[in-house]
């Protein structure tokens, strides 16, 4: 290992990296198939327990929102009351395509540590050592930032929006009929966007190692970021309540400057953000 990387890799024809990259992706097919199988499956159950929760009172953040309602005169506002919504279907082949497709993108998500895994057993022997340890930090972290994105979009966007649009009239003429094409297409976008959202301190930290943004970056653009932020989790929560839309701006907050402490202090942008 003269340069850092194993002896054996130069022994491997174009055609051996082809066969070994081959055998990679049908491992990755295989895992993906397994869980869209096992996801198909198990469908119905997570529909009543996962999928349609928000649709209920019972949610763990509409109560917690009642126990504060209660606890203090000042935000009974928040409380949900018997809140409830009841999905209905106007197409003939929705469900079943429904069940398909959340099935997949489950299956995808889930095995996507999976399948970045067996990708990384296939690259790595062509890193040299500082590169493989790099990029396990990289793997790590960004598996963790997404997941962790994936629930806060479950557990606390997702049922700020629903509960506000839901309830919400242009006229008490109009009722509301909450389709469950357009339940499911709220549902995927804003639970994946909130865990892709997640990975912006890792991504702070990529063009941080590159050299092309230094933490000087974050203090200079704070209050240019903090005036974003606020307008997109006002957004998101259209409330005209304070309280929700710091409970939605104070995590995306928080990312910043994640992002900044992972950030080096001194780097190619630091003199002219001075």
């Amino acid at each position: 290992m003269a340069d850092g990387k194993p002896d054996s890799l130069p022994q491997m024809d174009f055609w051996g990296h082809v066969d070994a990259l081959r055998g990679v992706l049908l491992r990755a097919g295989a895992v993906l198939l397994l869980l869209c199988i096992a996801f198909f499956a198990a469908m119905p159950w997570i529909f009543d327990n996962v999928i349609l929760a928000p649709c209920e009172a019972g949610f763990p953040l509409y109560r917690l929102f009642d126990k504060i309602g209660e606890s203090s005169p000042v935000m009974s506002g928040l409380t949900t009351g018997n809140f409830h919504l009841e999905l209905i279907n106007i197409q003939l082949a929705s469900q079943f395509f429904i069940h398909m497709s959340t099935s997949f993108w489950l299956a995808l998500v889930f095995s996507f540590p999976v399948i970045i895994y067996l990708l990384w057993g296939f690259i790595a022997p062509g890193l040299y050592p500082s590169e493989r340890t790099g990029a396990k930090r990289a793997f790590l972290f960004g598996n963790l930032m997404f997941f962790l994105g994936v629930a806060v979009g479950y557990f606390l966007v997702f049922p700020l929006t629903l509960r506000f649009l839901a309830e919400y009239k242009v006229s008490e003429m109009v009722p509301n009929q909450i389709s469950l094409d357009s339940y499911m297409d709220n549902f995927l976008v804003l639970i994946l966007v909130m865990g892709i959202v997640f990975e912006l301190p890792l991504l702070a930290w990529l063009l941080g190692k590159a050299g092309l943004i230094s933490r000087e970056f974050f203090t200079t653009y704070r209050r240019h970021a903090i005036a974003a932020l606020l307008i997109l989790a006002a957004v998101i929560t259209p409330t005209g309540d304070p309280f929700t839309l710091m409970v939605v701006f104070l995590p995306v907050y928080g990312l910043w400057e994640f992002g900044a402490l992972l950030t080096p202090r001194r780097g190619p942008l630091s003199d002219s953000c001075a």
